[in-house]
C-alpha cells in the first residue's frame, strides 16, 4: 500500500492548481433599440455590412476599397502584429516546457612553471625542468605542462508548473492573439471608410465643379447677349459690365475645388499604398454611379458586441490583463525545477565515446518566497489594477459603439430632410430666375434682379451638391459604426499578407 501512495502523491503534486481569477465574458447592457429614429429606407436585409462600399453602386469604389484592404500599408502593419502575438503566444507555451540543450567543446590548459611544484616534479622527473614543455600522461599535469580535455553532452531543465504560472501566460497570450487578430478587423474597418469617404469627398467635389462649369457656360451666353445688346443701345454698357463681373467671380470660384479634388486624389492613393500622383489619371474620369443612396441597415444595439471589432479587441485585452494577474498571483508560491546533465568527457578523442568517459549531474531546486518586502504583492496589486482598467476600457468602448450609431443615424436623417428641401430650393431658384430674365428682357426689372437670380440658383446647387455628398458620407460613417467591413475571408487574407522585406540598409548583419 505505501508503495502507491509516492506516485499518486507525486502525479498530484505535479498536477499543482491554477491560481489567479479564471476569466468570464463580462455582460454589458444595451439598449432593446437605437433612442434616434431610423430613416424611412431603412432595411436590415438589404445592405451586405462585409461590403457595404457595393451599396452605392460605384464600380470604381469596389475597386479601390478591395485594393486597399490587399495592398494598403495598415493592413500591412496589422498582419504584422498578428504574426508577432502568435510568436509571443509561441514562446508564452514553451516557456514551462522541458528544456533540452546539447553542447560539445574542447578545452586546453597549460600550466605554469612558477606553480609551486616544481621542485617537487624535478625530483620525480629526475631534471630540474619541471616538465618543459612536456604533456600530461593519463590527464594528469604537472607545472610547466598542459591536458587538453573534450566534451560533448545534453543538458535538461524544468520549471514544474505547480500553481499554473504557465498556463495563465499561456491564456493572457492567446487573449492577446484574439485582441491583434480583432485589430487587424478593425484596421480594415477603418481604411475601408476611410477610402470610401475620401472617393465620396472627390466625387461631391467634381460634382461642385461641374455645377459651377454649367453656371459658368450659362453666364458665358448672357454675358455674349447682354454685350450685343450693348453694342445696339438696347441696354447700357454697365449692364455688360456687371455680368462679366458675375461671371469672372464663378469662374474663380472653381479654381478651389480643383485644388481639394488634388489633394483628395493624393490621400486616397496614399491609403492604397501608392505613390500621391499614382490614381490622377484614374480618378479624374467621371463616374457612373447612381446618386441614389443606400439604403440605412441599423440593426440592433446588442449586434455591435458581436459585429464591432474594437469592442471584440477591448474584450481581449481584458481577458489578456486577467490572466496577466494569474502569472502574478502564480509567483507568490513555491517554484520547483529540476535540472540533469549527461556529458562525456575525456583527454583523448579516441576514448571520448566509451562508457567510461560518461559523467552525469542531477538536481532538483525549490524556491520559496520569504521576504521580498511586498515586490510579488505589488505585483498582483498592479496587474488587479491593469485588469480594472481593460474592464473601464471595454465598457468605454461599448459605450462609444453606441454613440457612434446614435451620431450617425441622425446625421442620415437629418441630411436627408435636408437634401429634400434643397431639391426643392433649387427648382424653385430656377424656375425665379426664368421669370426674372423673362421680366428683364421686357424691361420690367433691371439687370440687378437677373444677377441676384443667378447667385440664387448658383447657391441652391452647390448646397445640394454638397448635401448629396454629405449624405452618402453619413451612410458610410454609420456603416462603419455599425463595425462594417469585414468578414472571415477579410481576416484570412490579413493574415495571409506576406511581410515586406526589408531593403539592404534596414537587414540584420
Amino acid at each position: 500500500m505505501q508503495k502507491s501512495v509516492a506516485p499518486v502523491t507525486l502525479a498530484i503534486l505535479l498536477a499543482g492548481c491554477t491560481v489567479g481569477p479564471d476569466y468570464t465574458q463580462p455582460k454589458v447592457e444595451t439598449p432593446a433599440s437605437f433612442a434616434e429614429p431610423t430613416p424611412v429606407n431603412a432595411s436590415a436585409d438589404s445592405v451586405d455590412l462585409a461590403h457595404w462600399w457595393t451599396a452605392f453602386g460605384d464600380p470604381e469604389l469596389d475597386r479601390l476599397v478591395d485594393t486597399a484592404l490587399d495592398q494598403g500599408l495598415d493592413i500591412k502593419a496589422a498582419a504584422s502584429r498578428i504574426r508577432q502575438a502568435r510568436y509571443a503566444e509561441a514562446t508564452a507555451r514553451s516557456r514551462f516546457l522541458p528544456q533540452i540543450n546539447a553542447s560539445g567543446g574542447v578545452n586546453r590548459v597549460d600550466f605554469s612553471k612558477n606553480a609551486g611544484f616544481a621542485s617537487l616534479a624535478s625530483l620525480f622527473s629526475g631534471s630540474g625542468g619541471g616538465g618543459g614543455g612536456a604533456g600530461s600522461s593519463g590527464g594528469v599535469a604537472l607545472p610547466g605542462g598542459g591536458i587538453t580535455t573534450y566534451s560533448a553532452g545534453f543538458d535538461a531543465s524544468w520549471e514544474i508548473d505547480l500553481f499554473g504560472a504557465g498556463t495563465r501566460s499561456a491564456e493572457a497570450a492567446a487573449a492577446r492573439v484574439g485582441a491583434a487578430e480583432w485589430n487587424a478587423r478593425d484596421a480594415a474597418v477603418s481604411l475601408a471608410a476611410e477610402v470610401a469617404n475620401s472617393y465620396l469627398q472627390l466625387r461631391t467635389l467634381q460634382k461642385r465643379e461641374a455645377v459651377l462649369r454649367e453656371e459658368a457656360a450659362r453666364q458665358q451666353r448672357l454675358s455674349l447677349l447682354q454685350s450685343h445688346r450693348a453694342q445696339v443701345g438696347l441696354t447700357p454698357e454697365t449692364d455688360s459690365i456687371r455680368q462679366r463681373a458675375s461671371l469672372s467671380a464663378t469662374e474663380a470660384a472653381i479654381e478651389p475645388v480643383i485644388v481639394q479634388e488634388r489633394i483628395q486624389m493624393h490621400a486616397i492613393a496614399v491609403l492604397l499604398g501608392k505613390q500621391p500622383g499614382a490614381l490622377i489619371d484614374q480618378l479624374s474620369q467621371p463616374t457612373n454611379a447612381t446618386d441614389t443612396p443606400p439604403p440605412v441597415p441599423p440593426g440592433l444595439p446588442s449586434d455591435l458586441l458581436r459585429r464591432r471589432p474594437d469592442v471584440r479587441a477591448a474584450e481581449r485585452r481584458l481577458a489578456a490583463a486577467t490572466g496577466d494577474v494569474g502569472v502574478a498571483v502564480a509567483d507568490l508560491y513555491p517554484h520547483f525545477s529540476l535540472t540533469g546533465v549527461a556529458e562525456l568527457i575525456s583527454s583523448s578523442l579516441a576514448s571520448l565515446f566509451e562508457s567510461d568517459s560518461l559523467q552525469t549531474t542531477a538536481g532538483a531546486k525549490a524556491i520559496f518566497p520569504v521576504l521580498d518586502f511586498g515586490r510579488r504583492r505589488g505585483q498582483v496589486d498592479i496587474r488587479q489594477e491593469d485588469r480594472q482598467q481593460a474592464y473601464i476600457a471595454y465598457q468605454k468602448t461599448v459605450l462609444g459603439a453606441l454613440k457612434d450609431v446614435e451620431d450617425a443615424l441622425v446625421r442620415v436623417q437629418g441630411e436627408q430632410n435636408r437634401n429634400k428641401r434643397l431639391q426643392a430650393s433649387v427648382s424653385d431658384a430656377e424656375r425665379g430666375l426664368k421669370a426674372v430674365r423673362a421680366k428683364y428682357d421686357t424691361g420690367l426689372v433691371d439687370l440687378s434682379a437677373v444677377l441676384q437670380a443667378q447667385a440664387s440658383v448658383l447657391d441652391a446647387r452647390n448646397q445640394l451638391a454638397e448635401s448629396d455628398g454629405a449624405l452618402k458620407q453619413a451612410l458610410a460613417s454609420l456603416y462603419k459604426a455599425l463595425g462594417g467591413g469585414w468578414d472571415e475571408a477579410t481576416i484570412k487574407g490579413i493574415e495571409a499578407t506576406q511581410p515586406t522585406p526589408l531593403d539592404a540598409s534596414q537587414q540584420q548583419p
